[in-house]
């Protein structure tokens, strides 16, 4: 069970990385917020597969910390 959770993690954190390296044309805030999104949701994703919380639980969660923190890098700079 915990081998499917970990290659359900690593598939999602993949998936964020790939969808971010096909935007172009966005500004620097808009760059910053999607990335602080998918690496958020990634980094989510793995930690609630890791520790048995629901892995889309997990993304959701870390989606927003880290749009949150995107645009808070951005304002801030």
């Amino acid at each position: 069970m915990l081998t499917v959770s970990r290659t359900v993690a690593a598939v999602a954190l993949a998936g964020s990385l790939i969808a971010t390296s096909a935007c172009s044309g966005l500004d620097t805030q808009q760059q910053r917020v999607l990335s602080g999104g998918a690496i958020g949701a990634g980094v989510g994703a793995a930690v609630g597969a890791v520790t048995g919380v629901s892995i889309l639980q997990g993304a959701v969660i870390g989606a927003a910390a880290g749009a949150a923190g995107g645009y808070i890098y951005d304002k801030t700079r």
